[in-house]
């Protein structure tokens, strides 16, 4: 009975002691649960702490890459562009004939340029290989006084005539005016065919059989693209870009110009839209003009005798690639190509067809617009745009 008892107590002080380890054990064991989530904590928090500065930094050398690459890429659209290999071609061949003074000498070309003054001077180095192949002396060309402009300069007043005449001395033979005598005799008028090639110009010689003077009432023929031989197109290259030297009072001004216009920030693009009211009556470009706009043009059209094409289809010539870019497309193109919104723009033309209302999208896109850079040169105020407002220009844009 004693043994039982002593037995039992003894149980009993064991399992006490048992239950008295499992505590232990489980404090220990919670203890150590909550240490590891704790160092669990600290590791995801340090971690992400880490991580955190890796991806800046990541992000940083992305963004310092981009600006680079930015840097790099609109560096490149201030560039000259890349020549592709091609280079200047005006020296002569072994096989071309300088011409003697003294040919051409009894028969004559006289010209009058149409058009803007880009075109006036294609047309002139058109007539200078005219004359050429048709052994003609040629007569200064008299300069457009009819068209849209009303301009009233001559070609000394644009051009350095003795430059002109002195560097073509051995192509062609130059003469500032009609000989007296010859001033009024018959002479033949002849519109010469655009795009016409060596064979027909040839063929033309044959006039001088009947007359000493040939008149030549448009001087756009348009030889650039017709096969004719090398030294000819040599020829056109010389006249254009060597004798055709603009005036000493335009080289100044000129010069002046653009120091002014860099003077602002140094880079800027001079954007010619081809947007006047004229271009738009002359293509019969409409698209984007309101019902009004359009009529407008077209009664220009009407009314203007020397264009000869009165009803032209909008959406076609437009579809064709005649018309040209307003000014929303000519913004979202410059967005393309890459230039930032804070490029400096000059528009260089004369007044945009609708003015603000359709220059709003590339105002937007472009603030930096500076409009009427040189609505003096171009004027529209009866005013020659290239002479007789030089002072006038010179004052209002250069003081």
């Amino acid at each position: 009975m004693v043994k039982y008892r002593g037995s039992s107590l003894m149980r009993t002080s064991s399992t006490t002691k048992f239950l008295s380890r499992m505590k232990s054990l489980k404090k220990i064991a919670l203890h150590v649960v909550v240490l590891l989530a704790f160092s669990i904590l600290v590791f995801v928090f340090k971690t992400q702490s880490i991580l955190e500065e890796v991806l800046l930094l990541s992000r940083s050398q992305e963004s310092e890459s981009e600006s680079q690459h930015l840097q790099a890429s609109v560096g490149k659209l201030w560039d000259a562009p890349f020549s592709n290999g091609l280079h200047p071609c005006i020296k002569l061949s072994a096989k071309y004939e300088v011409m003697p003074s003294a040919l051409g000498s009894n028969r004559f070309l006289t010209v009058r340029s149409n058009g803007g003054l880009n075109q006036m001077r294609a047309g002139i180095s058109d007539m200078v290989a005219v004359a050429h192949i048709m052994n003609a002396t040629l007569v200064i060309p008299q300069m457009d006084k009819r068209s849209f402009w009303q301009d009233s300069s001559t070609f000394s007043d644009i051009f350095d005539e003795l430059h002109f005449i002195t560097t073509l001395q051995g192509d062609v033979r130059i003469v500032k005016e009609l000989p007296k005598d010859l001033e009024s005799i018959p002479r033949v008028r002849k519109h010469f065919t655009s795009w016409s090639g060596m064979g027909y110009y040839k063929e033309m010689t044959q006039l001088w059989k009947d007359y000493q003077v040939i008149h030549v009432p448009k001087s756009d023929s348009r030889l650039a693209n017709n096969d004719l031989p090398p030294d000819i197109q040599r020829l056109r290259c010389r006249a254009m870009y060597h004798a055709l030297r603009f005036s000493a009072p335009i080289e100044s001004l000129g010069k002046k110009l653009v120091e002014r216009l860099r003077s602002h920030r140094g880079r800027y693009i001079a954007l010619h839209l081809r947007y006047e009211k004229d271009m738009l009556a002359f293509t019969g470009c409409t698209y984007g003009l309101t019902d009004s706009e359009s009529e407008e043009l077209r009664i220009m059209r009407k009314n203007t005798n020397h264009w000869k094409v009165k009803q032209i289809n909008s959406t076609e010539q437009r579809r064709g690639g005649f018309c040209p870019l307003t000014p929303k497309e000519a913004a979202i193109f410059l967005q393309a190509l890459g230039y930032p919104p804070s490029t400096l723009i000059y528009i260089a033309a004369g007044d945009i067809y609708g003015g603000d209302a359709h220059l709003l999208e590339l105002m937007s896109r472009f603030p930096n617009l500076v409009l009427k850079v040189d609505q003096f040169v171009y004027g529209s105020m009866g005013v020659s745009k290239y002479s007789n407002v030089l002072k006038s220009t010179t004052r209002c844009l250069l003081s």
